[in-house]
């Protein structure tokens, strides 16, 4: 595991592992009620060949989420934060929730936001002053870009919709995640775990203002 002072290490972004940065592109499937793989409403994150990758446990009795391995390791935890205006989540390594451990914590830019965007900050960025990634939604089915720093200049992972019937993943809310080359993919998927449950609405998460999915295609940035 990283430490917490992550860093771009040899032109590398590594923030939960390095076994997950490939020094070539990624192309990730993600979907939901995989059968005999997901549970219940979580994600789960395939290859082009079905071969499951990760996927997101309940913490019972707890409001907290596990992003666990192939082998059902468990990569980070991640927690919401109760009463919170601006849907703060901080993510663990492992199973853990304890300060010592966190690796990056995500919220929303603004509290009233009619398309979602989020910033990161990773754990050593105590000030937070300005964030270390961004995650916008485009104006398409939860579809959203993921970039370093704090702008839409540098993209490092694309997540759009998938329409692509070839695939060998069987599931409703089917997106593929598109990982640039030396990026930490167990990291951009945790992400995307949040983004989920920030982009659901407050009728069906019971917390937080839910962000307006908008209608378009997902070709910009």
């Amino acid at each position: 595991m990283a430490s917490n002072n992550q860093a771009l290490r040899n032109n590398s972004i590594v923030v939960i592992s390095p076994q997950y940065c490939a020094p070539y592109q990624v192309d990730l499937h993600i979907a939901k009620k995989v059968k005999k793989i997901t549970e219940g409403r979580h994600l789960g994150v395939f290859d082009i060949n079905g071969n499951n990758i990760f996927k997101v446990k309940s913490k019972f009795f707890s409001n907290r989420l596990i992003l666990v391995d192939a082998s059902r390791v468990p990569m980070v935890s991640l927690k919401r934060k109760r009463f919170t205006l601006y849907d703060r989540w901080k993510v663990y390594t492992g199973d853990s929730s304890n300060s010592k451990n966190l690796l990056f914590s995500v919220k929303r830019s603004k509290y009233i936001q009619f398309k979602i965007e989020l910033d990161v900050f990773l754990a050593s960025n105590k000030a937070e002053d300005v964030c270390d990634f961004k995650i916008m939604q485009n104006y398409s089915q939860k579809s959203c870009f993921i970039y370093q720093g704090n702008s839409n200049n540098n993209i490092i992972s694309e997540i759009c919709k998938n329409n692509n019937k070839t695939v060998q993943v069987r599931g409703k809310d089917r997106f593929l995640a598109t990982i640039h080359p030396n990026v930490d993919c167990a990291f951009i998927i945790a992400l995307r775990v949040i983004f989920n449950e920030i982009s659901k609405p407050s009728s069906s998460r019971g917390y937080g203002y839910a962000g307006v999915d908008g209608g378009g295609g997902c070709g910009g940035g």
